[in-house]
C-alpha cells in the first residue's frame, strides 16, 4: 500500500539495524512515547533488530491506559443513570474500573454509545433533547482540538444537554517527571509524532536542554521507528541532546496552529492524575470557567467518587518502563484480555496488549527481516 509500504522495506530496516550497531560504543536506553510505537516495536519484533547495547523502554503514551481509575468509575455511574447518554471511543468499553466497565454497564441496561468523533456525540444530543450526553473526553494533545471544538460550539449553539467528562494528559509535564525520579534510567527520548503534529516541538527544547536528553520526534513505521532511535542514539555517542525531528513529513515545527487556538480558548492547564503514576502538575487540561457548564464532573457532582488499582497489577510499573510486561506476576495469568486487571492489557496501545498479542509464547525475533 502506498505510503506505508515503503516505510516496512526490509531491507531499508537492515540498513539501519546496521548502521546502530556501528556507532554504538556503550549502553543506552530509550524510552519510546506513544503506545502505537511500542505496538510496533513489538509486532515486528524491532528491538530484537537492535545491538544489546540499547534496551528500549515502552512509556506511558497510551492515554486509555493512564485514565486513572476512578474516572472510569465516573463514566460507569453516569451510564447507569437514567436519561443519560454517554457517548465514548471504542477503545474505553473494556478498560477495567474498581467492578465494573462501560461494557458491562452497557449490558446492564445503560445507554453507551461508541462515537468516532465527540462532534458525533454533539449530534447526539441534538437529535435527544430531552436526554442528558456525555462524552468521555480521553486523550493526549491529539484529541483535544476535536473536544475544544464540540465544547465550543455547544456553548455557541447553545446545546445544553451535552458535556464532556474530561481526561486529557499533556505528553511533556509526564516526561519530565520521569527524568525526574529516583533511579531514572532513561537517557533518550523518541517521541510521538502525532502528539507534535499538533503541537509542535517547541515545548521539548527546554526538556533536552534541562535533563540533556537527545528527543527525537517519531512516526510509528518500522523504518520511522529505527531511524528514531539511529539519530537518538547518533546525539547520544556524540554528547549532543537536542531535538531532531524524524517524522518531518507529518509534523511541522509550528505543529498546528488552529488546533492549539481552539484548545487553548476552551481549555486550561490543570494538575492530572496518572493511572500508575499519580498526580502530576500542569499535565493536563480542564475546561476553563467560562466553559464549566458543560463540565460532567461538575454539572452530575461526581468529584466524591474515588477508587483504588488493584494491588496484583503493575501497571504503573510499566507505564513508567521500570519493567516489561512479561515481568509482571499477573501477566496471562490473573491478567487477561477477558479478564483484564489494568488498562494496558485491553488498550488497543497498551504495552500489556502487545506483549500478550505478539509475545505470550515466543521469544522476541524479527517479523520483517534478519539483522
Amino acid at each position: 500500500m502506498k505510503f506505508i509500504d515503503e516505510y516496512r522495506d526490509a531491507e531499508a530496516v537492515k540498513r539501519y539495524a546496521r548502521a546502530i550497531r556501528k556507532i554504538v560504543t556503550r549502553p543506552w536506553t530509550l524510552m519510546e512515547i506513544c503506545g502505537g510505537q511500542t505496538h510496533a516495536i513489538v509486532r515486528f519484533g524491532l528491538d530484537a533488530l537492535l545491538p544489546n547495547e540499547v534496551t528500549l523502554a515502552h512509556g506511558p503514551g497510551c492515554p486509555v491506559c493512564v485514565t486513572p481509575i476512578e474516572l472510569i468509575d465516573k463514566a460507569i455511574a453516569l451510564a447507569q443513570r437514567e436519561k443519560l447518554i454517554l457517548c465514548s471511543f471504542g477503545d474505553m468499553l473494556r478498560v477495567p474500573g474498581s467492578s465494573l466497565d462501560l461494557l458491562s454497564a452497557k449490558a446492564q441496561g445503560g445507554d453507551v454509545r461508541v462515537v468516532y468523533s465527540p462532534l458525533d456525540a454533539l449530534k447526539i444530543a441534538k437529535e435527544n433533547p430531552d436526554s442528558e450526553v456525555v462524552f468521555f473526553a480521553v486523550g493526549f494533545e491529539t484529541t483535544a482540538p476535536a473536544n475544544a471544538m464540540a465544547v465550543y460550539q455547544a456553548k455557541n449553539y447553545k446545546i445544553d444537554n451535552f458535556s464532556i467528562l474530561t481526561s486529557h494528559a499533556l505528553v511533556p509535564p509526564a516526561m519530565q517527571t520521569l527524568l525526574s525520579a529516583e533511579g531514572n534510567r532513561v537517557q533518550g527520548f523518541l517521541a510521538a509524532g502525532h502528539v507534535c503534529a499538533i503541537m509542535g516541538e517547541e515545548e521539548y527544547h527546554p526538556i533536552a536542554e534541562k535533563y540533556k536528553v537527545p528527543i527525537v520526534i517519531t512516526g510509528f513505521e518500522p523504518l520511522d521507528i529505527l531511524e528514531g532511535v539511529y539519530l537518538c542514539v547518533k546525539q547520544l555517542e556524540q554528547g549532543r541532546h537536542v531535538v531532531e525531528n524524524q517524522y518531518i513529513r507529518s509534523v511541522p515545527k509550528q505543529g498546528n496552529p488552529h488546533a492549539q487556538k481552539v484548545v487553548r480558548e476552551v481549555f486550561e492547564v490543570v494538575t492530572r492524575k496518572w493511572r500508575g503514576i499519580g498526580p502530576i502538575s500542569q499535565s493536563g487540561l480542564g475546561l476553563k470557567e467560562e466553559y464549566q457548564a458543560f463540565d460532567a464532573d461538575k454539572r452530575y457532582s461526581l468529584q466524591s467518587i474515588e477508587a483504588e488499582e488493584s494491588p496484583d497489577c503493575l501497571s504503573g510499573d510499566i507505564l513508567r518502563g521500570a519493567i516489561k510486561p512479561h515481568q509482571c506476576p499477573a501477566f496471562g495469568k490473573s491478567c487477561t484480555p477477558e479478564h483484564p486487571l489494568g488498562a494496558p492489557m485491553v488498550s488497543t496501545e497498551g504495552a500489556c496488549s502487545a506483549y500478550y498479542i505478539h509475545r505470550r509464547h515466543t521469544a522476541p525475533t524479527p517479523s520483517i527481516c534478519n539483522p
